[in-house]
């Protein structure tokens, strides 16, 4: 039997030395997940001289920022015409603005900070799994070239060449995008973090917040810290320490495998580039390497474990069908983690009470985006307007019927699984121009 064991886990230098918060401290920020997100808050915080305080329930790192694909893709599924839409047009363009300079940021901040996490930005390839969904990314496409996105279109002797599998006639290249070793960005953020000055406690749960005076009183299992301001970084591993911020997303959850080891032949033939790769399916399939030339292979789960509902089964048959030259490869573990995911698939920035924030929901962005919620919520500490900020500053509001929406969260990859191989059934018996070259 295939082994559950994050993959990362295995390969990330080591974390900093954190201790549990023990005693009554006070501190000007605190911050509560020792996420991506949360760790990027506390930098910018720290080297402006803020006191700041982060605290995590689990390991820096436990939650959905050391056990994601790593893929940075940096580009919303909305086109710039619904942003401004849905935002308005200076939002929009504050948040168009973000987003095509997002991954370079990401960058920047990983060599400015010599963290060492295996990143290659050598792009992003975006296939489209049948040729309705090509005619989405056509229309993506279009749009966000438009605004300036490094963005090209990849026809089917392309798609068939970058890809190594002719799985897909058509796909997006963004140049931008790449990868990264997730829970090595994460403790490379901590050890940044530390050195700015940041307090780091982790395996100690936020039990309570009360408002004393002008102030806030964490309170935990072996003491309290006191601060001027909350921020709330727990994404798809929120509790109920804040009443409603739970409900104002769904934990979805994505399973991956690691394989050994690909020979040169195989790397030659399998993403030849070394860039990543993520499709249009409901269920979605992503891939890329690690630094040991494993080939990373994801796809959507039901809950924590790879193996429940027939993940595993998921797993390779996708792996299988897009990359059929792996079939024999030996398969080293599989892994589980939560994705925050959101009504209409964007963040949230969240200010419910005087001295609180929150940035959750990144909805399978979190790579790219974080780093951005995590200087929008320092730049609004430090004074920032909300007319400053790339994501809108909004009021708490739950998904209709929560409870049972993640009741039935288990039900939904096998469902997904099941119409997106019925939409590749009715693609293969519909002729397109999509599967051509043009």
């Amino acid at each position: 039997m295939i082994p559950e064991d994050i993959h990362w886990n295995r390969t990330a230098p080591p974390p900093p030395t954190c201790e549990k918060l023990g005693g009554n401290h006070k501190s000007d920020v605190v911050i509560i997940g020792a996420g991506l997100t949360g760790l990027r808050t506390a930098i910018s915080l720290a080297e402006a001289g803020v006191d700041t305080a982060v605290l995590d329930a689990e390991k820096i790192g436990f939650g959905s920022s050391g056990r994601s694909g790593g893929q940075c893709n940096p580009i919303w599924r909305a086109t710039p015409a619904q942003l401004h839409k849905k935002f308005g047009s200076q939002q929009a363009e504050r948040l168009i603005s973000t987003t095509l300079s997002c991954a370079d940021d990401l960058f920047d901040d990983i060599r400015r900070y010599e963290i060492d996490c295996g990143a290659e930005q050598n792009g992003w390839i975006q296939a489209a799994h049948t040729c309705k969904a090509a005619d989405g990314l056509k229309e993506l496409y279009a749009s966000w070239l438009d605004v300036g996105a490094r963005i090209s279109v990849q026809t089917t002797s392309q798609t068939h060449a970058s890809v190594g599998s002719d799985a897909y006639n058509f796909s997006l290249h963004h140049e931008k995008g790449g990868f990264v070793q997730p829970l090595a960005l994460t403790r490379g953020f901590a050890w940044a973090a530390q050195k700015a000055g940041a307090r780091l406690y982790e395996q100690t749960p936020a039990g309570k917040a009360d408002r004393k005076g002008q102030k806030w009183c964490i309170t935990t299992s072996h003491g309290s810290i006191t601060a001027d301001t909350v921020i709330l970084t727990t994404n798809a591993y929120t509790d109920d320490l804040w009443p409603g911020l739970r409900q104002t997303m769904l934990p979805m959850y994505s399973i991956s495998l690691a394989t050994a080891p690909l020979s040169p032949d195989q790397q030659a033939q399998v993403l030849p580039g070394r860039r990543t790769i993520s499709d249009t399916r409901l269920a979605i399939f992503y891939a890329r390497y690690d630094a040991g030339n494993r080939l990373i292979f994801g796809c959507v789960g039901s809950n924590d474990s790879a193996r429940t509902l027939g993940g595993v089964g998921r797993l390779l048959s996708g792996m299988h069908t897009v990359f059929p030259a792996l079939k024999d490869i030996d398969i080293e573990c599989t892994w589980a983690g939560r994705i925050g995911v959101t009504q209409d698939m964007m963040p949230r920035m969240h200010a419910p009470a005087p001295g609180v924030l929150a940035g959750v929901g990144f909805s399978g962005r979190g790579i790219a985006m974080t780093s951005v919620m995590g200087r929008s919520l320092a730049r609004k500490v430090l004074g920032g307007h909300n007319d400053d900020l790339p994501f809108p500053v909004s009021e708490i509001s739950p998904i209709p019927f929560h409870a049972l929406s993640r009741r039935l969260v288990p039900l939904m990859a096998p469902s997904m699984s099941m119409k997106d191989r019925a939409s590749v059934a009715w693609d293969r018996l519909m002729p397109s121009t999509s599967k051509e070259d043009s």
